[in-house]
C-alpha cells in the first residue's frame, strides 16, 4: 500500500509552452532567453508558489506543473495569462497553457502517465495566450472561482485514444480588471510553509516514545497559530517516522520551505532537546540549538523552539499570537503527561478496544491531577465520541454521546477560546445534528489556528449537510493542502460535495482515488457506483456495487445517507437515482 501511494496520485497538471520559441531564438537568441529569464523570475514562479504548485521540470521552451488542488491549478493559469496580458513589455513572450485533472505516476522527482499526456494536448490546443482544459477540471471549478470558460466541443488528439472535450479561457474574452490592479496572495497561504517532523527517541527506552512524539505535536500545534506560517499537519509529518528520506523529498512531497527536524532524550528528571531548521530547496540550516533542562522546564523550553524558528524566518508575531504560545493549558507536567499519552492514541491509524480504553484512562487521570484542563477534557470528549461510532466500551450509542456531550461542555467552560474544545464541540455537535452550533466553535478554534486540517474538514463536512457545497470545496481542499497525507480520508468528502452540485464525472475521478487508497471502502463504492450510474456507466457501477457487497454484504445505503443529516431531501435523492439508473437500488 505505501508504496503504491508514493507511486501514483491524483493530481491536477499544468503544462505550458512558449508561442514561436524556435522563431523568437533563430532571431534574437539573447533578448529571447532573457525575456524568458525575467517571465520565469517575476510571473511564473512566483505565481506557481503562491498557488501552492510544484514544477516538475523546465524546459527551453516550456514547463510542467504539479498541484493538489485542481482550483489552485486553474488559479494560478489565469492568473500568469492575464498578468502577461497586462504587461506594457513582455519580451515577445507569450504561453499556451493547458490544465488536466487526471492520474499520474511518480519516478524520482518526474511524473508521468495519463494525466500528464493529455495536459500536453490540451496545451497545444490553447490559443497564444490562453488556458486550455478538460471536461473534467471545467465541472470540478464550475463556476466558483469566477473563471468563465468556453465550451471547445470534442476533438481528438495524437496518442489519446478517446476524445476530449476540452474548454478554453483566455484574458481578452474574460472581464477586465482595472489597470494597475494587483492580485493579492491568498490570505491562508503566507510565504513559509513548515513540517514539523517527528523528534526522535534518543531515550533508549521505547515507552518514552510517547514523550518525543508529544513534544513535536505540542511545536505542531505552537507553531500553527503563528499567522504567517502555513504548518503541515501531524498525520503528514509523522508519515516519515522512522524513515531516512532527503528532507529536499520532503519539502516537494508536502510543499513546505523548511523542515524542523531533531531529538529528545529524557533521563529522570533531566530532558535533552536538540533541534534543526532546514530549507528544503537546498538541504542548508537555517537555525540549531540544543537544549539541557529539568523536566520541570518542558514548557519553557517548547515556547523557545517556536519562537527562535518565528525568529529565523523573520515572521512577524503579534502580542496575541505569543500569548496563545505561551498558553500551554496546565502548569501539571504529569497532567500533561497523561494528555499527550491520550493524543498519541486519537491519531494512532490501528485504533482498536483496547487502545480506546487505555487512552480514555490516561484522559480520565490527566484531568483527575488537573480537574482545570480544558485540551484534556476536549480530547476525552472525542474519545467518547469515537466510541460513539465503534462501541468500544460496549454501551449504548446514546450513552456515548452523552459522555461526549457532558465532557465537551466542561471544556468550553473551562476554556472557551481553546482550540481543541471547540473542535471537540463542532465534532459532537455535527454528529447530533446541530449544525448551527458546529461551525461558530470552528470559527473560536480556527481563530487561534487557522491551519488546523482537522477543522477545515469537519467545516467541509457540515458544510456539505447543510448545502453550501462550494464553500465545502474550497475548505476541503484546504484540509488537503495542510495534511495531505489524510487525502484518503479527505478525498470521501471532497467528491460528496462535487457529486450533490451534479459533477458525476468530478466526483467519480476522486472516489475511484477513494477506492484506491482505501482498499476496504464501502460508502466509498456506493458513491461511485451511484456517480457511474449518472454518468451511464452502467456495467462498471455494478462491478463497483459487487464489489461493496462483498466488503460488506450488510451495507444499507439509506442508513448510511441517514447519518450524513443532509438537509435538502434532493440531495438524497440524487445519490438514489444514480443507483436507480444503474439498477442497483432494489439490491440494497
Amino acid at each position: 500500500m505505501d508504496n503504491e501511494r508514493v507511486s501514483r496520485r491524483l493530481s491536477a497538471i499544468l503544462a505550458a509552452d512558449i508561442v514561436g520559441y524556435s522563431r523568437l531564438m533563430a532571431e534574437d537568441e539573447s533578448a529571447t532567453l532573457n525575456a524568458l529569464n525575467r517571465h520565469r523570475r517575476e510571473v511564473f514562479d512566483p505565481c506557481v508558489s503562491r498557488h501552492n504548485g510544484r514544477i516538475v521540470k523546465l524546459m527551453g521552451d516550456g514547463a510542467l506543473v504539479e498541484f493538489l488542488s485542481v482550483s489552485n491549478a486553474v488559479q494560478c493559469a489565469t492568473e500568469i495569462q492575464r498578468t502577461m496580458a497586462d504587461m506594457d513589455d513582455a519580451g515577445g513572450i507569450s504561453l499556451r497553457i493547458g490544465v488536466n485533472l487526471g492520474d499520474v505516476i511518480l519516478q524520482d522527482d518526474d511524473i508521468f502517465g495519463d494525466g500528464v499526456n493529455v495536459a500536453s494536448r490540451l496545451e497545444q490546443l490553447a490559443q497564444p495566450g490562453g488556458v486550455c482544459v478538460s471536461s473534467v477540471v471545467q465541472e470540478s471549478v464550475g463556476g466558483r472561482l469566477g473563471i468563465t470558460f468556453q465550451d471547445g466541443g470534442q476533438v481528438s488528439v495524437k496518442n489519446i485514444d478517446r476524445a476530449l472535450r476540452v474548454y478554453h479561457w483566455h484574458p481578452q474574452d474574460a472581464p477586465p480588471l482595472p489597470r494597475g490592479t494587483v492580485i493579492p496572495e491568498k490570505p491562508h497561504e503566507p510565504g513559509y510553509a513548515i513540517a514539523v517532523l517527528p523528534l526522535d527517541n534518543m531515550s533508549g527506552d521505547p515507552e518514552q516514545e510517547y514523550f518525543s512524539d508529544g513534544i513535536s505535536e505540542d511545536i505542531i500545534t505552537d507553531l500553527s497559530k503563528v499567522s504567517g506560517l502555513t504548518v503541515i499537519a501531524r498525520n503528514s509529518s509523522f508519515a516519515y517516522k522512522g524513515r531516512s528520506i532527503d528532507l529536499r523529498v520532503v519539502g516537494r512531497e508536502l510543499g513546505v520551505t523548511h523542515v524542523l527536524e531533531g531529538s529528545v532524550r529524557r533521563a529522570g528528571q533531566r530532558v535533552r532537546i536538540t533541534a534543526q531548521l532546514i530549507d528544503t530547496k537546498d538541504g542548508s540550516h537555517v537555525w540549531a540549538d540544543r537544549y539541557d533542562r529539568d523536566l520541570t522546564d518542558i514548557f519553557a523550553v517548547q515556547d523557545e523552539v517556536t519562537l527562535e524558528i518565528v525568529k529565523a524566518l523573520k515572521v512577524s508575531l503579534s502580542s496575541r499570537e505569543r500569548a496563545n504560545i505561551a498558553d500551554v493549558g496546565t502548569s501539571n507536567i504529569e497532567a500533561h503527561e497523561d494528555y499527550m499519552r491520550m493524543r498519541g492514541f486519537l491519531f494512532f491509524p490501528g485504533m482498536n478496544a483496547e487502545g480506546w480504553r487505555k487512552a480514555v484512562a490516561y484522559g480520565e487521570r490527566a484531568i483527575a491531577r488537573d480537574p482545570g484542563y480544558a485540551d484534556a477534557y476536549g480530547m476525552l470528549a472525542l474519545m467518547h465520541l469515537l466510541d460513539y461510532h465503534n462501541h468500544w466500551s460496549g454501551a449504548p450509542s446514546e450513552e456515548a454521546m452523552q459522555k461526549a456531550d457532558t465532557l465537551v461542555r466542561r471544556s468550553l467552560e473551562l476554556g472557551p477560546d481553546n482550540i481543541w474544545p471547540n473542535n471537540a464541540y463542532a465534532a459532537i455537535s455535527r454528529w447530533q445534528g446541530k449544525l448551527d452550533e458546529a461551525l461558530p466553535a470552528l470559527d473560536r478554534a480556527m481563530a487561534k489556528s487557522a491551519d488546523y486540517a482537522m477543522g477545515w474538514f469537519t467545516r467541509g463536512e457540515i458544510e456539505i449537510a447543510q448545502g453550501k457545497l462550494d464553500d465545502a470545496i474550497e475548505h476541503l481542499e484546504r484540509a488537503i493542502r495542510l495534511d495531505p497525507s489524510f487525502r484518503h480520508q479527505f478525498m470521501q468528502f471532497l467528491a460528496m460535495a462535487h457529486f450533490l452540485k451534479g459533477s458525476f464525472e468530478t466526483a467519480a475521478l476522486f472516489l475511484k482515488e477513494r477506492v484506491f487508497l482505501v482498499k476496504d471502502t464501502d460508502i466509498g463504492r456506493a458513491w461511485l457506483a451511484s456517480a457511474l450510474g449518472h454518468l451511464g456507466e452502467v456495467e462498471e457501477a455494478r462491478q463497483v456495487w459487487q464489489e461493496m457487497l462483498e466488503i460488506n454484504p450488510a451495507f444499507d445505503i439509506r442508513t448510511r445517507l441517514a447519518r450524513l443529516t443532509l438537509t435538502d431531501p434532493a440531495h438524497e435523492r440524487l445519490i438514489l437515482q444514480g443507483l436507480e439508473k444503474a439498477g442497483l437500488l432494489a439490491d440494497s
